[in-house]
């Protein structure tokens, strides 16, 4: 490459101009003309920046280049009740749910939240956003260091009465980990974004809100919206400490509101803009992906009796033989490097709770996209909670891999619990995790840590990465599935894989 070719790169074509004539006038204010390979304004450049919003799309800076928010509505319309305080604590779906965070909530976003205006900022209200719910653990700084420095909201959950498990706190950090009688489960977990839920198979986490199921092709948009009004009643009632529902209207408002959102990086710092030369990347090709329940399930469950294809992301194909030469060149081709890695790199997947008990195979021969299938959005097409291992205490573990993978990671300081199953076939079995996932929804042993692969879209902005917060980067989250699953990925390998999530 000539220094005149890093000097000077081509000019690319706008091939969106046509699309959508929004497109056009995002390029025209965001972008400074039809140059695709010209920087967007970045953190360094405006560090208050917090969102720009053109039309339907809003643009933020993030650790990695920019990320963005396509509404199909055609505009981000900020009088939704999704922006007003329908509670008691000042709080909205907003206040945890950040545009500039990608619709989820960042460290960083809180620590800027808690310099304004200290825990009087609604974030900080102690049902949720401290430590423990009361008591002297609330004020302050101390009290709330889960969420200012790992972005971890409190979830407290009741024990059901069902439940084939007793649970005990062996590690009590906050004293707060068992309260009250019958006993409610203190466990810390990320705000997922709210944005493409149009792909979702699963609300919540431990899919608590998948009331009526998503696994149906002729039902999933009509149950989605119900599972989605009924989320956001009860973190009205939870979260917002409201003394009543909202109204039907406000919740239907809400829905849609977020059903319109589709969010991607658009931008990275060192692959330029991710939908030029042919690459599919940001929120615009998102916004249109097909997607129906089973669409890619490796196993067998596409209802239109399709094979499974593990080439499920697509989003950088274009790149992969590159011939051109500028300054980009060679970040993009890392990119399509990764995307091949995530699609086609054996893996052994060995002592997932959901997957191998279930199937009765000890060990399955895949890929990242055997659990990543959705096609170019990566969460699973059906609704299959798994237990990789993230929410396990590597002190108390027998797993060699899992011990392996968990020594990658940054995990916070989180309550560690004893789970013994005391009926079903399980009986006997004694169990040591952060979080018993959606064990505390059915109530099953077998379900002890199980919870949903999130979808990936929008990396870069949302950091720390996992449900707990555990990786604080991509690099650790990559390196503990290259331990976890045997990957033996190359130092190449790795730095492609990070390229490519970054890039989503």
């Amino acid at each position: 490459m000539s220094t005149a070719a890093v000097a000077n790169p081509p000019a690319e074509p706008c091939a969106s101009r046509h699309r959508l004539p929004i497109f056009a006038l995002i390029i025209a204010a965001v972008f400074a003309g039809c140059d695709r390979d010209r920087t967007p304004v970045s953190p360094a450049s405006q560090p208050g920046l917090v969102a720009d919003v053109v039309g339907g799309m809003s643009m933020s800076p993030d650790p990695t280049g920019q990320v963005a928010t396509l509404s199909t509505t055609g505009s981000i319309d900020l009088t939704n009740p999704f922006f007003q305080s329908l509670g008691t604590n000042g709080r909205s779906c907003a206040s945890c749910h950040l545009q500039s965070n990608a619709w989820g909530l960042t460290p960083q976003a809180a620590q800027a939240a808690f310099a304004a205006s200290g825990v009087a900022d609604p974030l900080f209200a102690a049902v949720d956003g401290a430590n423990c719910p009361s008591g002297t653990a609330a004020a302050g700084a101390a009290g709330h260091s889960l969420l200012l420095n790992h972005g971890l909201i409190r979830i407290g959950l009741p024990i059901p009465a069902s439940a084939e498990f007793t649970i005990t706190a062996v590690h009590d950090p906050y004293a707060c980990a068992l309260e009250g009688s019958p006993p409610v489960v203190s466990v810390y977990r990320r705000p997922l974004p709210t944005a493409n839920l149009a792909f979702l198979s699963a609300v919540m986490i431990d899919g608590r809100e998948t009331l009526q199921p998503l696994n149906d092709r002729a039902t999933f948009l009509a149950n989605l919206k119900s599972d989605l009004a009924h989320q956001a009643m009860d973190a009205t009632l939870g979260h917002a400490e409201a003394a009543a529902s909202p109204t039907t209207a406000q919740l239907n408002a809400i829905v849609d509101f977020q059903l319109a959102l589709f969010t991607a990086q658009r931008f990275d710092d060192t692959a330029g803009v991710l939908n030029a030369q042919g690459a599919k990347g940001g929120p615009e090709a998102l916004a249109s992906a097909p997607y129906y329940p089973g669409i890619n399930d490796p196993l067998g469950g596409n209802p239109t009796g399709a094979a499974f294809d593990p080439n499920a992301f697509t989003i950088f194909a274009p790149w992969q033989g590159l011939s051109s030469s500028n300054r980009y060149t060679e970040a993009r081709r890392a990119v399509a490097r990764g995307q091949a890695v995530f699609n086609t790199h054996p893996l052994s997947i060995t002592a997932v709770a959901g997957l191998n008990d279930a199937l009765g195979v000890p060990a399955i021969n895949g890929t990242c996209t055997t659990c990543h299938d959705t096609p170019n959005v990566g969460n699973h097409s059906l609704p299959v909670p798994l237990d990789i291992g993230t929410s396990h205490a590597a002190t108390f573990e027998s797993e060699t891999q899992i011990i392996a993978a968990l020594v990658q990671l940054s995990a916070p300081d989180l309550p560690i619990f004893q789970v013994t199953c005391t009926a079903g076939a399980l009986a006997g079995t004694v169990r040591y995790t952060s979080d018993p996932g959606r064990a505390l929804i059915t109530g099953r042993c077998g379900d002890v840590g199980r919870i949903k692969g999130p979808i990936l879209r929008g990396l870069a902005a949302r950091a720390p990465f996992f449900h707990n917060g555990a990786a604080a980067s991509l690099a650790q989250v990559v390196e503990f599935y290259n331990q976890r699953f045997q990957m033996g990925l190359t130092t190449q390998e790795r730095a492609d894989l990070v390229a490519f999530l970054k890039s989503l």
